[in-house]
């Protein structure tokens, strides 16, 4: 009797103790892993991501909001509730630089891109020590220039801004002041040369003081023997819109310059070598193609400049935005995962089978061209690399089509006009960065405006 109970105690104490394990390991793993706070917001966040808008459109957790729901926010030519009414008569829009055609990457990578942000987060203006820059973020910028190898950054300084936008003018005005203290003439603002960004001279203007003035391209002081004040060039490299590599024209102890190096990355241009200039400008939208976010940096040589740029800053915004940061340190994680160069890869295709596709078809043209651009060594990529420019910039070359976008905008496609970057409008600038769709509109209005100068390109476009 006294071993039947001792056996049954013996099997309690072990079912006991194996509930009791149970329990705890529960506890730990599976509890360890629930949401608590941020179920309600993933959850929201993954609903809205599940609708497929016909897969032309996308539906956002701040979009509008119809019935309690979020309607979808459908791509240019498409309608409907459900984004699956196709717009019979609509142009290829391809005026604009939404760089979209990298959101099959994000969504490829939607677990490890995704962010959420607590109520709480980054309430002060000021991250730890009174900055406004996120020290992660900066180190992050340095490792992700290192990798794509088009930027020295060692020794120098990072300013935050809201956008490469806003770090344009304060460049013009750290470097204005820092020239007006050894002038009394005030300092000409120019851009390298036509064709160019119209931004340097409408915000130059816009934003105007006594110690600056915007003057023009390069040519209009180099024709000026007699000029002894100081000068700020603007140099686009790759250039917006032609998407070639330069450098300074001006040169002089009195020249101070200001690289916009938005597009030298990997997936527009060669890389053939490590951008080491005392003040150049980069931005997350055409790393990542997040336009939306506004963070942009400029890496600086020079502390004064360095100082007078955050004063910039600090005046105008008070900072960039905490959220922004987050979202761009968690996009610069992912870009620099894996082999660290799945997106520059991603793209570098994409934008290169484009340029090859569009080349095809100018080359059966007498009337249109494209631009020239060079193969060059990338040491990104450790070889000699095909051009995957960002935009298409198209001389019509009859003497009679002296404006090239409104003989695109017949053909059903919209263009940004040459006079828009200061050249003639026998120029009008095509987008590669759009989605898909959008690339796909442009090639097949492009076929049928290339088909009716007739001959030869006509009967060969027909075979692709």
């Amino acid at each position: 009797m006294a071993k039947n109970i001792q056996r049954f105690s013996y099997v309690v104490c072990l079912l006991v103790s194996i509930l009791v394990n149970i329990f705890f390991f529960r506890k730990m793993y599976y509890e360890k892993d629930k949401l608590s706070w941020s179920q309600r917001a993933a959850e929201e966040a993954e609903a809205v991501a599940a609708i497929s808008c016909s897969g032309n459109g996308r539906v956002f957790v701040d979009g509008i909001v119809v019935d309690g729901k979020p309607i979808c926010e459908c791509y240019s030519c498409y309608g409907g509730n459900d984004c699956s009414l196709l717009l019979a008569t609509c142009p290829a829009d391809v005026e604009g630089g939404d760089p979209l055609f990298l959101e099959p990457f994000w969504m490829q990578n939607a677990a490890s891109s995704a962010v959420v942000v607590a109520g709480w987060h980054r309430m002060s203006y000021f991250f730890p020590n009174q900055s406004y820059i996120s020290k992660e973020l900066e180190k992050n910028i340095r490792k992700i220039h290192a990798i794509a190898k088009n930027a020295i950054t060692d020794g120098r300084y990072i300013v935050f801004g809201v956008g490469s936008t806003q770090l344009l003018n304060a460049a013009v005005h750290a470097l204005s002041m820092e020239s007006s203290s050894s002038s009394p003439f005030t300092t000409k603002v120019v851009a390298n040369k036509i064709p160019y960004y119209s931004p340097y001279k409408f915000q130059t203007e816009f934003f105007q003081t006594l110690h600056y003035e915007f003057e023009g391209d390069s040519s209009m002081l180099k024709n000026k023997s007699d000029f002894g004040g100081n000068v700020i060039e603007f140099v686009t490299s790759p250039n917006n819109p032609d998407g070639n590599l330069r450098n300074s024209v001006l040169k002089g102890p009195n020249v101070k310059t200001i690289y916009d190096r938005a597009y030298y990355w990997p997936h527009y241009t060669a890389i053939p070598a490590p951008a080491d200039e005392d003040l150049m400008i980069f931005s997350i939208s055409k790393l990542t193609g997040h336009a939306g976010s506004r963070v942009g940096w400029a890496i600086v040589k020079d502390v004064n400049v360095y100082k007078r740029m955050m004063d910039f800053i600090d005046v105008a915004e008070m900072g960039t935005s905490k959220d922004g940061q987050l979202r761009a340190l968690t996009l610069l994680k992912v870009v620099a995962q894996g082999d660290d160069k799945q997106l520059f890869n991603f793209a570098h295709q994409i934008l290169s089978h484009r340029w090859e596709k569009l080349s095809r078809i100018f080359s059966l043209s007498k009337r249109f061209s494209l631009q020239r651009i060079p193969t060059q060594y990338c040491t990104f990529l450790d070889r000699i690399r095909e051009p995957s420019p960002a935009y298409a910039w198209v001389k019509c070359k009859r003497k009679e089509d002296k404006n090239c976008t409104e003989i695109f905008r017949v053909a059903k496609i919209i263009g940004r006009p040459g006079s828009k970057f200061f050249a003639e409008n026998r120029y009008v600038r095509l987008s590669l960065l759009k989605g898909q769709h959008d690339f796909e509109m442009l090639i097949s209005q492009m076929k049928k405006l290339v088909s009716q100068e007739g001959g030869v390109g006509a009967q060969a476009i027909s075979s692709f």
